[in-house]
């Protein structure tokens, strides 16, 4: 049942956001939900921290963003990250569901369709994030599909990301993308990366070899008024970083085969991944994607200085 609070108050700007900003310093967006819901306890509240200050050192200022007590806040506070990384009980929120959150006096960590919301509202150019979400597998006959990919259609921001999961349909994602205009350019690559694995073996048609490219073809959007929605920036991580692809397609499968005979659909099935991933490597996957989140957050913060 919604519990309808008082709505005043119901959106924030931390004072460094802001002030950032009024001084047209470099702000980089960053997701909660990898905070609440996406690495274990007690590493998630350190790694979002690390997350933080690489986007610091390269530069630029982070806005985690996230909602307290139904308050939705740009640039979270220490005890707020805090707060969102130890509570339970903390809602997972797309676009869609941060009125009905704010109105129920929530405490929610915002997803990649979320957050990228929230910060092209703030005025904010750059969101660093780890993965998209995009089309699962055998979604020709479940429908599902990330609300990541329809929020980037129509959301002018540059996203800094590893490409999409593998357990996703990254083929089918990619057509997504393209079917809704969404432009994707490989960072130093030409082929879209796959979050656990550089390469998913999908070609990309673009690429760029640095921060002020990026910033350059920001630059001409902004300039021809013709497209509003996200571009996405794909970063894969060095070939000697990435979990290493036999073990990859071995745990893939099992875990596929687990899912199937143990009739996990719908939104159980990335946690369920994930967790497999997590086990079955013996918690090398959970190191991949801290260090493939850290330097998303440190291009982020580049591109965000060049621009």
């Amino acid at each position: 049942m919604i519990v309808v609070k008082d709505l005043e108050n119901r959106y924030r700007v931390s004072d460094e956001v802001a002030e950032a900003r009024a001084a047209g310093r470099p702000v980089v967006a960053l997701e909660s939900t990898i905070v609440a819901h996406g690495l274990p306890r007690p590493d998630n509240l350190r790694v979002a921290r690390e997350i933080e200050m690489a986007v610091r050192d390269a530069g630029a200022v982070p806005a985690t963003i996230g909602m307290v007590g139904g308050v939705l806040v740009v640039g979270l506070e220490g005890a707020e990250l805090t707060r969102l990384a130890t509570a339970d009980g903390v809602a997972k929120l797309s676009a869609r569901d941060l009125a009905v959150a704010a109105a129920a006096g929530a405490d929610g960590a915002t997803t990649v369709a979320g957050t990228a919301a929230v910060a092209a509202a703030a005025g904010i150019e750059v969101f660093a994030t780890g993965g998209l979400g995009g089309v699962h597998r055998k979604a020709a006959t479940s429908f599902d599909e990330s609300a990541d990919l329809s929020t980037l259609a129509r959301t002018p921001i540059a996203v800094v990301c590893a490409g999409v999961k593998s357990i996703l349909d990254v083929g089918a994602t990619l057509e997504r993308l393209e079917t809704l205009g969404v432009a994707v350019v490989g960072y130093r690559t030409r082929s879209f990366p796959g979050f656990y694995l550089s390469d998913s073996g999908f070609p990309l048609d673009w690429s760029v070899d640095s921060p002020e490219g990026v910033a350059e073809i920001l630059r001409a959007r902004r300039a021809q008024s013709v497209h509003s929605g996200a571009l996405v920036v794909a970063n894969p991580l060095p070939p000697e970083e990435q979990l290493d692809p036999a073990l990859h397609d071995e745990v893939l499968a099992g875990g596929l085969s687990m899912m199937e005979s143990g009739g996990i659909a719908g939104k159980d099935v990335t946690p369920f991944l994930l967790a497999h991933f997590h086990e079955a490597t013996k918690g090398r996957s959970l190191e991949v994607n801290i260090r493939l989140i850290l330097r998303n957050a440190a291009l982020g913060a580049r591109i965000a200085a060049a621009l």
